[in-house]
């Protein structure tokens, strides 16, 4: 084992000793390897290295991996459209990026024929940015009613928060904080398809922030795998 089993290492060490003071307890965060543009072999070996789930930000690479990887939680992280649910909803274990009630209709619809329940977590944008996707924190609880009353194959499990990109971590702690807010708010609910337990934000340049904001899941790839390389467009 090489690199990748030293960074996921290194990644879990570093992940519980600032679980542990903030006041948690080690283990209390999950790990999701992002395994976009990543090989099949690169994948098994975090897998090999203790990795249990896994994140991917497109459709089709779920498609074209999938039965190359050993067994795993897949996990949906990237914005997805209506018309793609169907070729996931038998194969991943959780959708990140719900972000609108149609979208949910839809994984509803698809996860009452396959005959199971989907967890989804709701993504919310607490920065407002308009180059990502997510609900605005004002809007997350209307969201949050209507799948409850009208999507009866969906549980959801928690939020989804993606902060902007910043050179210092601490300038994207107040957005952190802000989910972790309406997570709090809406944890309290009682419903049998409300189950809050994932508080999905952080990756590999600002997870430390988040995790002392309350994250209890973090998806890193960089960090893991090395930086990625693009094929060149001619």
């Amino acid at each position: 084992m090489g690199m990748i089993k030293e960074n996921i290492d290194a990644i879990n060490q570093n992940k519980d000793e600032i679980t542990v003071r903030a006041g948690r307890k080690p283990g209390d965060v999950l790990l999701v390897a992002v395994t976009k543009t990543r090989s099949a072999e690169e994948i098994n070996e975090a897998i090999d290295a203790g990795i249990t789930d896994i994140g991917e930000n497109k459709v089709q690479e779920i498609m074209d991996k999938y039965d190359a990887v050993k067994p795993v939680r897949w996990h949906m992280i990237g914005h997805l459209q209506t018309n793609k649910v169907k070729y996931i909803i038998d194969k991943v274990a959780m959708i990140h990026s719900v972000d609108s009630f149609r979208l949910a209709e839809e994984i509803d619809r698809r996860a009452e024929q396959n005959g199971t329940t989907m967890d989804i977590l709701v993504q919310v944008n607490t920065a407002e940015e308009e180059s990502k996707f997510g609900i605005t924190s004002e809007e997350t609880g209307k969201l949050i009613e209507d799948i409850l009353e009208l999507c009866p194959n969906i549980r959801i499990r928690g939020l989804m928060c993606i902060a902007p990109f910043e050179d210092d971590p601490e300038d994207v702690r107040v957005f952190f904080r802000e989910t972790k807010e309406l997570y709090d708010r809406y944890a309290a609910l009682s419903h049998p398809r409300l189950d809050f337990r994932y508080l999905s934000m952080g990756m590999s340049h600002d997870y430390e922030a988040a995790i002392q904001e309350g994250s209890n899941l973090i998806r890193v790839g960089t960090a893991i795998f090395g930086e990625r390389f693009y094929a060149k467009q001619i």
